[in-house]
């Protein structure tokens, strides 16, 4: 019997059914020598700081730098009861071998990892890895496991980055928490991208409009501009009046055959780009729907993928890829038959864990998309059918002209090959040098527009340029930021809080500039190809924390808390400070051995006032929670509050359904998410 782990149930469930395990238990299904069972994205995590030590429960600079000699992992508590599940599986008799199926990626590699770890799993591991979800892969990927052992370099990797944030997150996090007494997290990856948003802003305050001129003559070639700007309007006019009267010359031409050919396939970085450019998407939102036709419609390859390459092995599957999109686009039908991608397309060498973002051969009915998800479907479908269509191909004519002793330049194209750009074929007109031409000059102002703010597809194109995070991470990332109120946005331009701009003067220089993080990203990816070792790595990790600790402790430089109201603490008299949630703007005492809290704004409740019949709001008051009525000024203790006060209604049962269908298929999470938000859940 084989044990097979997946990272979801509704892989798993896919996994079982292709390999006829077709009968179902709570947790798992079974059969044809196969047992198929699943986490729920990470069952373990690594321990937090007082489960080493006692005292390191205490948030004081006594504690820090807090290393532990090993770092341990420990099961989470929201799903104990899949890992028992799992658990009493891998302990059975007749289990011969353990298959890896969680996802092919890193984080994939440590969610089962951390499994068969922590369960002293002892029979062989095997890893299955396939870069699309069609029942052909997974057979084929079957047919093919390796050994786990492949993966080792990957495994450790995996857990030098889980690791290396445990111990920069958390110590950093809590020294800035303890010196300054707010909840600031601060991390590797998450503050220099707060600092390049910070950078834009800076560029834009400190921008100064110019207003400039400039001349242009409308020819027979299309409009000519004078190479030279003028910041003097009347002295541009006086200039073109003077070109009017003179002819102008075509004292130079330059030829030049332009050839564009089709672009590569989409990596993840680059379809969340294009996606937020057209269609306002967040990276989270193209991530979260690109998983849904990979998984789910099995319609897409990889989503997590760096490569915009494919390997050459795919060569032979293109047609049947392009007839599988046939009812989506009558094109791809036609180039099945004939088409074939141009050999730039394949490059092993260019591809790593995961080839470029593709169709599978998975028949596809546009009519069971949800829009979303045809969005995205058709951004990947239609870079794929471009790749077998011709090259673009043009001729562009330069002119250069001479007024008097001014110099002008024009353009001209001839479109030869349309191509993949589906444009008109064209002819611009010819002229020779020492052709004449005439045409009045007109003066045009012009003013220096500021730098564009960033957005989240700018964003991105940053973060993959200075190597901040990887494909898998960087939409959590920037999700993060936002929701830990340090950054904002704004329709779809990001703007750091005045939280976050505190929080970039308190961080230390290391962490706010990218490249510390780069230099680390770049060391996990010598991991993963054995040119160095997490030993080495995590030595460097454990002198920078230590280094990155004192320079909070030493720092002088003053914090004024953004969120920190007049109002005070019934219960000690410090000042409260606000702090967003999903419920509402809560009001927290900023004292840290004060746990008072309560909303800022009256919540509305489905409670009915007994006198007026409207619905009453929910106070705090010394003695706790009470219901007031707004219209009539009739208020009521909770306990005394009986009837429609116990019950559900049908907007509140949907909201709870909701909720735990979430929670049996949780989102990924890394061990330092979950660890800080446990760190910042403690100090709330």
């Amino acid at each position: 019997m084989q044990l097979v782990l997946a990272e979801k149930p509704s892989v798993g469930a896919e996994l079982a059914r292709v390999l006829k395990a077709d009968q179902k238990h709570a947790g798992y299904f079974e059969g044809n020598g196969y047992i198929v069972t699943w986490s729920l994205g990470h069952l373990l995590t690594l321990k937090m700081p007082e489960q080493y030590h006692k005292e390191w429960a205490e948030w004081t600079f006594n504690t820090l730098p807090m290393i532990p000699e090993t770092l341990e992992i420990t099961p989470l508590k929201e799903t104990r009861k899949q890992l028992a599940v799992v658990k009493s599986l891998a302990k059975r008799q007749d289990i011969k071998v353990g298959i890896i199926a969680t996802d092919a990626g890193r984080e994939g590699e440590l969610v089962a990892r951390y499994i068969f770890d922590y369960l002293k799993f002892n029979q062989p591991l095997k890893r299955l890895w396939i870069s699309s979800q069609t029942d052909a892969a997974i057979k084929d990927g079957f047919a093919h496991l390796r050994p786990a052992t492949d993966f080792e370099n990957l495994h450790q990797a995996a857990l030098a980055r889980a690791e290396a944030d445990w111990l920069v997150g958390l110590n950093v996090s809590r020294a800035l928490t303890v010196k300054y007494h707010d909840s600031l997290s601060a991390g590797r990856v998450q503050t220099p991208t707060l600092a390049f948003v910070a950078a834009q802003e800076a560029k834009i305050n400190q921008f100064k409009p110019q207003t400039y001129y400039q001349l242009s003559v409308k020819t027979p070639l299309g409009n000519a501009s004078l190479d030279r700007q003028f910041s003097d309007q009347h002295q541009a006019q006086v200039e073109a009046d003077t070109l009017s009267k003179q002819q102008l010359t075509v004292t130079a031409v330059k030829a030049k055959h332009e050839t564009v050919q089709p672009p590569l396939p989409f990596d993840l970085n680059e379809l969340q780009q294009v996606a937020n450019q057209q269609y306002g998407f967040s990276p989270k939102q193209t991530l979260n729907t690109l998983q849904r036709l990979y998984e789910r419609e099995k319609l897409v390859t990889y989503p997590r993928t760096d490569s915009r390459y494919l390997t050459t092995d795919l060569k032979a599957t293109m047609g049947a890829r392009l007839a599988a999109m046939g009812r989506f686009s009558k094109t791809a039908a036609q180039l099945a038959k004939r088409g074939t991608a141009p050999d730039y397309v394949y490059n092993d060498a260019k591809v790593g864990d995961h080839y470029g973002l593709i169709p599978t051969e998975e028949m596809v009915d546009p009519s069971r998309l949800e829009p979303d998800e045809l969005k995205i479907y058709r951004l990947i479908a239609m870079r794929f059918i471009d790749l077998f269509k011709p090259a673009y191909r043009a001729d562009v004519l330069t002119y250069t002209l001479k007024a008097g002793d001014q110099t002008l330049t024009v353009k001209t194209t001839s479109v030869i090959e349309p191509g993949f750009k589906d444009v008109e074929k064209s002819t611009a007109e010819a002229l020779p040098v020492g052709a004449k031409l005439s045409g009045k000059f007109i003066v045009k102002s012009h003013q220096t527009n500021p730098p564009a703010r960033l957005n989240e597809a700018t964003l991105l194109g940053k973060m993959d340029h200075f190597g901040l995070g990887t494909p898998a991470t960087r939409a959590d990332i920037i999700d993060k930021l936002q929701s830990a109120g340090s950054m904002e946005k704004r329709g779809r331009e990001l703007l750091v809080t005045t939280k976050g701009h505190a929080l970039l003067k308190l961080v230390n220089p290391d962490l706010v500039t990218p490249d510390l993080t780069a230099r680390w990203e770049a060391q996990l990816q010598a991991i993963e190809k054995g040119q160095t070792t997490r030993k080495a790595f995590m030595g460097d990790i454990k002198d920078a924390t230590k280094r990155l600790v004192l320079e909070v402790k030493q720092s002088t430089v003053k914090y004024d808390d953004p969120n920190l109201t007049m109002k005070k603490c019934p219960e000690c008299g410090s000042r409260l400070r606000e702090k967003a949630t999903k419920m509402g703007v809560k009001l927290i005492c900023s004292n840290p051995e004060c746990h008072y809290s309560r909303f800022r704004d009256p919540k509305l409740s489905n409670h009915r006032c007994a006198n007026c019949h409207k619905k009453m709001v929910i106070l705090t008051g010394n003695n706790g929670d009470y219901f007031k009525c707004q219209n009539c000024g009739n208020t009521e203790q909770m306990s005394a509050a009986k009837g429609k006060k116990g019950r559900v209604n049908k907007r509140e049962t949907q909201r709870l359904m909701k909720q735990y269908s979430k929670q049996a298929e949780p989102e990924e999470e890394s061990p330092l998410a979950l660890a800080l938000k446990a760190a910042m859940k403690h100090q709330d």
